[in-house]
């Protein structure tokens, strides 16, 4: 059976893929918001309010939320990005008309108690420490900070120690009141349910959340900011981001830019991968990514090297680049690429979580 999309009266979507080989569903309550639609004086309240709305509604105790779900065998969980925020949970079948009443709990009906949210600004704090005591992560976020710099995009989605630690109540529910509302919201399911029941459920549980305002949150396309940072630090290697400009989510050369990603970086056979680490041992990490948004993207190589071997490592990726450049890719290791890609996407379509993810980004 196909998949079956229908949009309440508010702007609420709903999105239901019926797979009947399944005994289990994958249902994500997503929100088309994240760190890109903040005002600077609410650098990560995002991610913030992910967290909190875990932590109970007039109804459920934070340990009744958990044990809503994971007392019936399911998993619960939830993460933010730059231009969503998605809760998701993975039930048995008979379990879903619960978990759908769960999920739009959590997300209409947060308590956001102050001694909650102050104990869980401290949490966040924690994070942000962590990642950065952890250079060969910290320095994804810091490469789209610096490329993208004065642009949405470019905000860290987890914010900064100043900015989480100012956020109150009234802060959350006044971004909560302007962005968790109708067309912004999306209900998404992939697996063994009936569309008309989840649709009625849809109705039931969401058809009272107000209707958004019709306004354009279009941005203009991020203008790079080309030049090289470093950050001394007490560890052993060099960890770095090589970009480049990459595609937004409308682009016609999306799937190019794909195909280039798998040439280069995307996995053990990828030439990067083959010339640094295997024929050379020059990194044990290695490797290429693409990051598309609404207004742009970018297209990384990261890896982490000895400050010795760094100079070296950053010569063999350049010229990685150049022989793509001048034509070096023959058609052979082009199909190889291609069928890589078609394995790894028919692969994930056997996971509920896979499928409706997909769905949903599409």
């Amino acid at each position: 059976m196909s998949l079956v999309k229908h949009t309440l009266s508010n702007g609420v979507r709903v999105l239901v893929e019926p797979v009947d080989y399944v005994k289990s569903a994958a249902i994500g309550l997503w929100c088309q918001t994240g760190s890109r639609h903040e005002l600077d004086s609410e650098a990560g309240i995002t991610h913030l309010i992910e967290h909190m709305l875990f932590k109970g509604t007039p109804t459920r105790t934070a340990k009744e939320i958990a044990e809503s779900i994971e007392g019936r065998g399911g998993s619960l969980n939830a993460f933010t990005d730059k231009e969503s925020t998605c809760y998701y949970c993975r039930v048995l079948m008979e379990d879903v008309p619960n978990a759908i009443d769960v999920l739009t709990d959590m997300v209409l009906h947060p308590l956001i108690d102050p001694e909650d949210l102050k104990r869980e600004e401290l949490v966040v704090i924690e994070e942000i420490k962590r990642s950065e005591d952890e250079p060969g992560d910290h320095v994804h976020d810091l490469h789209l900070e610096q490329r993208w710099a004065g642009h949405p995009l470019g905000k860290p989605i987890i914010g900064t120690r100043d900015s989480v630690a100012s956020f109150g109540r009234k802060d959350l529910q006044t971004y909560m009141d302007r962005r968790y509302r109708g067309s912004h919201l999306l209900l998404s399911i992939s697996g063994a349910v009936d569309p008309d029941e989840v649709i009625k459920e849809a109705e039931k549980r969401l058809g009272g959340v107000p209707a958004d305002e019709a306004n354009s949150e279009k941005v203009d396309r991020p203008q790079s900011t080309i030049k090289d940072q470093e950050i001394k630090r007490d560890v052993e290697q060099v960890h770095f981001c090589i970009g480049a400009d990459g595609c937004s989510v409308y682009d016609d050369e999306l799937y190019q830019l794909a195909v280039l990603d798998g040439v280069l970086g995307g996995g053990m056979s990828s030439r990067l991968f083959q010339e640094i680490r295997e024929k050379r041992g020059l990194a044990y990490s290695v490797g290429s990514y693409t990051l598309s948004y609404s207004a742009g993207g970018v297209f990384t190589v990261f890896g982490g090297t000895s400050r010795e071997q760094w100079p070296q490592v950053q010569k063999l990726v350049r010229e990685e680049f150049d022989k793509v450049m001048q034509g070096a890719v023959k058609n052979d290791e082009l199909d190889k690429v291609k069928q890589n890609i078609c394995g790894s996407i028919l692969l994930s379509l056997e996971g509920m979580n896979s499928r409706m993810m997909r769905q949903s980004r599409n």
